[in-house]
């Protein structure tokens, strides 16, 4: 629901912009329950300006995202922010929105079935099960690397006594974090 809310707002936002509206004029133009997540997002926002200006540093548009509920990659966020050439640039909430809008659009999320059905091909024996260490290697050198403490962390509990861990399992684990 959040995300969808988030999309009706980015959609409004870019709308005030074209139609130089002035962006209070939101409010008129959406209702409650949208108006309550518009303020969720300012108060996340908010939270990271450090000096009260109304304004995060480029550099901060990643950590806004996450904690908002997007996954950005990097390169998704350089591609966002790439307008903006110094990473002290200082962006206002109505310029976040749209990219907000641009993540939460450009990501697809794959079912917990197509998550399992990535891993299996890792799968050498065809028993749902993949090496511990062959994952861990994966979680750490491929992507959007972890670090070895937060590959200790997901990994924590689910290796099997031959040193396996099944994968149906591991995908379910994670996604219900």
């Amino acid at each position: 629901m959040t995300i969808l809310v988030w999309n009706v707002i980015g959609v409004l936002m870019s709308r005030c912009f074209i139609n130089e509206t002035n962006t209070d004029d939101i409010a008129v133009m959406v209702s409650g329950n949208v108006d309550d997540h518009l303020a969720e997002g300012r108060e996340v926002f908010n939270y990271f300006d450090s000096r009260g200006d109304e304004r995060i540093n480029v550099s901060q548009v990643g950590d806004v995202l996450r904690a908002l509920g997007q996954n950005p990659t990097e390169a998704d966020i350089k591609n966002c922010c790439a307008q903006w050439k110094e990473p002290d640039h200082r962006i206002t909430f109505e310029e976040f929105v749209p990219i907000f809008q641009t993540i939460n659009n450009s990501r697809a999320v794959p079912s917990i079935e197509e998550f399992i059905e990535g891993l299996s091909h890792f799968d050498k024996d065809g028993n749902g099960n993949i090496n511990v260490a062959e994952l861990r290697h994966l979680l750490t050198t491929l992507g959007e690397r972890l670090s070895d403490e937060e590959a200790d962390q997901l990994l924590a509990g689910h290796e099997d006594s031959h040193g396996n861990v099944n994968i149906a399992d591991f995908v379910r684990h994670v996604s219900q974090r």
